[in-house]
């Protein structure tokens, strides 16, 4: 399985292009959101790699970052959705966008989407909620200027984790999670403020 290639965009196309590396041209799909923030023909280029190998398929499809591809992995997870359909969602929306969306269920924007109809965008949310809702409390959590490193993660995480075992779900109590995880790092100051906000409602 290839990780990643370095070499010089030789061609591109609207939906694909072309990276020489060590002699050999590698074509490679992509989105339409990686397409875009490629730099020139002829520049050196880093594109993070998944390839496909099925009895009529051979491929490989790129992505301008690793989140980009993660997240196209848990696309092609879904029953139903095939890489190059999980390449156009990823064109009509970028991560950060997808990622919000399927947060807060938001089937009409995601419906709009081409080849996506409002049966696949409510399979997406509800099949993707749960593990987007993780990625964003770390990538959220490593942001947060408090602490250091490793730290922020591990006490969110275990917050979550004692919030999970009491019958929250990740994704519904991420957001709670960060906002008391600034003011203090004790995991049951911060259980204990989520909790308390989630029986005011």
């Amino acid at each position: 399985m290839y990780a990643y290639i370095r070499g010089k965009l030789a061609h591109k196309d609207f939906d694909f292009v072309v990276v020489e590396a060590a002699g050999l041209g590698y074509e490679i799909w992509v989105s339409a959101q990686t397409l875009a923030a490629l730099p020139p023909v002829g520049s050196e280029v880093k594109i993070f790699l998944y390839q496909v190998v099925k009895e009529d398929e051979l491929a490989l499809y790129g992505f301008g970052s690793a989140q980009e591809k993660q997240m196209f992995i848990k696309l092609i997870s879904i029953s139903g959705i095939g890489p190059k359909v999980a390449l156009s969602i990823l064109s009509g929306l970028n991560v950060s966008a997808l990622s919000t969306a399927i947060l807060t269920g938001d089937v009409k924007l995601l419906a709009k989407v081409k080849g996506i109809g409002k049966k696949t965008a409510e399979r997406i949310i509800l099949e993707l909620k749960e593990s987007v809702g993780e990625d964003a409390v770390l990538l959220s959590a490593a942001s947060v200027g408090v602490s250091g490193g490793g730290a922020v993660d591990t006490v969110c995480a275990d917050a979550l984790e004692a919030l999970e075992s009491m019958g929250l779900s990740r994704s519904d109590a991420y957001d709670k999670v960060l906002k008391a995880r600034e003011t203090t790092d004790n995991v049951a100051e911060i259980v204990r403020s989520v909790l308390k906000g989630w029986h005011t409602r």
